[in-house]
């Protein structure tokens, strides 16, 4: 049966409001997903919402009445309550109709399977969360494996992030972890780690990619460490042909995808 909330300061209200925090999702271990077209994604990548929160008043839709059983069916909670407070939950003026509370699932290395694809992303220190939801719709597009993200990044779970992924953040795997634990995961088994760099480097096009192939970009206004680019077995350079002296990281990191997926496939 659904519950009803109807006060602002109801605890509940106050709960999910939290999780657009990074503190309390991290504390909580869950996070918040707002519209229909998101938590259908989920649903169809078999993940279903603990919580699902709908805005009375709202236009009657097949997918949300699947979505409903679907989540009532897995034990979860299903909550109706006002336009208003959904807004306030969401923090959107303008919130759509249904929002839910997700547990995040693992993100450590030992969950990869780097023999799933052939081409993974690896982003370093990225911090802006939609170049990183960028990156996990990249990796859904090419048929990459998931981004595994180093040292200090963005939070995947955010709601930027995963609102920028169009849903990939369901499908595409996602690790978490430092180079000094990355780079040795990684050399414990086939790999070849490609960085986008100006030092040493061969142009982009034609490079002798190899499967799997783990593709590293690096932060957004400093690059790669250049210990970093050290340890990688290639370096490769796209051209700039105008005043600008590099590309936005996510749109870097999509280009270089296609063309080591366009290397492999040829």
């Amino acid at each position: 049966m659904r519950r009803e909330i109807t006060g602002f300061s109801n605890p509940t209200v106050k709960y999910l409001r939290s999780l657009r925090d990074k503190k309390y999702r991290r504390r909580e271990g869950r996070f918040l997903v707002e519209g229909l077209r998101l938590l259908t994604d989920a649903r169809e990548s078999g993940r279903l919402p603990e919580m699902l929160a709908m805005a009375r008043g709202r236009d009657a839709h097949p997918l949300l009445d699947e979505l409903e059983r679907a989540v009532d069916a897995g034990g979860g909670e299903v909550i109706e309550t006002t336009p208003d407070i959904l807004s306030k939950i969401t923090g959107k003026s303008n919130a759509q109709a249904v929002a839910g509370v997700f547990a995040e699932w693992d993100t450590s290395l030992a969950q990869i399977d780097r023999t799933a694809a052939p081409i993974w992303l690896v982003a370093q220190a990225l911090r802006d969360p939609g170049n990183l939801g960028t990156m996990l719709r990249t990796c859904d597009a090419v048929g990459a494996g998931g981004l595994i993200l180093v040292d200090d990044c963005a939070d995947p779970f955010s709601v930027e992030a995963v609102r920028a992924s169009m849903g990939a953040v369901f499908t595409q795997a996602i690790a978490r972890a430092t180079w000094d634990e990355f780079l040795p995961w990684l050399r414990t088994g086939d790999g070849q780690l490609v960085a986008a760099s100006l030092r040493d480097a061969v142009p982009y096009r034609g490079a002798p990619y190899k499967a799997p192939c783990f593709l590293l970009v690096g932060n957004e206004s400093q690059g790669l460490p250049e210990a970093y680019e050290a340890a990688c077995d290639l370096r490769v350079t796209m051209p700039m042909r105008g005043r600008a002296d590099s590309l936005n990281a996510a749109i870097a990191g999509a280009v270089l995808a296609y063309e080591v997926l366009a290397g492999l496939d040829g």
